[in-house]
């Protein structure tokens, strides 16, 4: 597999990731997960509705948690004292005394950032019971702000050839890779899989998504949630065939912009 593939953001301290993250709640099942982690994926993004992730999870955090990262989901942070409950709460339904980053999730919609919900992810980071901070925005222009100013390790943003704006509002804002950017909604809600009116070229894959977003220097990760063991197989033989040529990337930034009309 190529070294692509690989990579040790500051999010996440000294530990060699593969650039593919699973999210478990488009319904892979546990054999899918497991799969997953043979093929050497090691982060993994966690919320209440990750189904089939919650038991291979548990078990690799037991027997080999050097090796495996997690990305914890605070779903509702907008209060302080509710951010440190959401923490507990994935903490205590992983079992394990730490997450590796502690999300708070779509900042402005159902999280927000203030003094209060700063000062106790600053903490929650400080008492060792989570080792980086961040949060998924799709406010771009706000996103650069906190990428220029604020304690964040990981900004999850929307990315993608239908919506290339981060490499203008928040990529040169990232200074010495910090924070480490997470990429997500690679297919534009799966509209980059569908031929636009007007179209006549090909298509791209869900594959061809993923090479998009790990393509950027600016990603050092992109989040992958197959729904079956197939269209997990057929994302990592995408992704393994390393970055996109000049001409692949010529053509998916048209297409994007086809699609985004």
């Amino acid at each position: 597999m190529s070294d692509w593939l690989h990579a040790t953001p500051r999010a996440f301290g000294a530990k060699r990731i593969h650039r593919l993250g699973l999210a478990a709640n488009f319904g892979i099942d546990e054999a899918g997960v497991r799969l997953a982690m043979d093929r050497g994926l090691n982060v993994f993004f966690w919320t209440m509705r990750a189904g089939g992730l919650k038991n291979p999870l548990r078990e690799a955090l037991k027997s080999r948690r050097d090796e495996v990262s997690v990305i914890g989901v605070a779903s509702i942070g907008w209060f302080g004292w509710g951010v440190r409950r959401g923490a507990e709460s994935l903490l205590r339904s992983l079992g394990t005394d730490h997450l590796d980053v502690l999300l708070l999730g779509w900042l402005g919609v159902g999280s927000a950032w203030t003094s209060a919900t700063e000062r106790e992810l600053v903490a929650l980071r400080e008492s060792g019971k989570v080792r980086a901070i961040g949060v998924s925005i799709h406010d771009r222009p706000r996103a650069g702000r906190l990428a220029e100013a604020s304690p964040l390790d990981l900004l999850m943003i929307r990315y993608n050839a239908a919506h290339p704006g981060a490499e203008t509002d928040i990529f040169p804002h990232v200074r010495d890779r910090s924070p480490s950017v997470l990429a997500y909604t690679a297919t534009a809600w799966r509209r980059l899989l569908k031929k636009p009116s007007g179209w006549d070229g090909p298509v791209m894959t869900a594959g061809d998504c993923y090479r998009f977003q790990l393509s950027s220097p600016h990603v050092d990760l992109a989040l992958t949630g197959p729904k079956t063991t197939a269209e997990l197989e057929e994302n990592l033989a995408a992704v393994e065939k390393g970055p996109l040529s000049p001409d692949e990337e010529k053509w998916m930034r048209e297409f994007g912009r086809a699609v985004h009309g």
